[in-house]
């Protein structure tokens, strides 16, 4: 059976997930979640994910939820489809887990912020909150200083191979700078790295 992917073209986590399979050369059906009509919160949706949120893929029967957890299954089970977006070496693998808990705890809840904040809320004729603004601006400057240091000493987040923690951070990179944010092309190191997300994001596209 195809493997399905449920969610919305428009959410960052359900695009993770896409460039994962599409990096992997996995077949999938998609099944759009209609968001605005809250098909999310319905009973038969919430039989597969509990929290009524996006994405879950249905392989061979198999439901999993939560866009990082689905991105490092598809990765291990595909593993021989594609590129080693997982590391098997275990100081390998030991420094791709380091990266992704970065990716997770000190890039994406700033950059989602940013995001929502300047250009979502806009986008639907609501108030920006300039308060949260403010400060996901200054706390992802901040990170992006780390970012430059640790770029400086090797090639991507998290050594010298492309891994799933460089591909967590794409999506929602993508849309920062129509959120006014470009820091990413200030630091030199991230400025490389952003231009290799292009890359991948193109690939993707041109894979659809």
């Amino acid at each position: 059976m195809v493997l399905e992917l449920h969610g919305s073209s428009l959410s960052v986590c359900t695009k993770r997930v896409a460039m994962v399979l599409n990096e992997l050369n996995v077949p999938f059906k998609f099944f759009p979640v209609d968001l605005k009509n809250r098909e999310q919160k319905s009973s038969q949706h919430l039989e597969k994910q509990p929290f009524g949120k996006i994405p879950f893929i249905v392989d061979d029967g198999f439901v999993l939820y939560e866009s990082r957890a689905i991105c490092r299954y598809i990765a291990t089970k595909y593993a021989e489809q594609g590129p080693p977006l997982i590391p098997k070496d275990l100081q390998a693998w030991a420094k791709f887990e380091q990266a992704a808990s970065v990716e997770l705890c000190n890039f994406d809840p700033y950059a989602v912020d940013i995001v929502v904040e300047n250009y979502f809320m806009p986008l639907y004729g609501k108030e920006t909150n300039t308060a949260v603004l403010k400060v996901a601006i200054e706390k992802l400057n901040a990170s992006l200083e780390a970012y430059d240091r640790i770029l400086s000493k090797q090639k991507y987040l998290g050594g010298d191979e492309f891994t799933l923690a460089d591909l967590f951070h794409i999506p929602i990179s993508t849309l920062l700078p129509g959120a006014g944010f470009h820091t990413l092309q200030e630091n030199p190191n991230v400025k490389r790295q952003a231009a290799f997300h292009d890359q991948r994001l193109n690939h993707t596209r041109a894979a659809d």
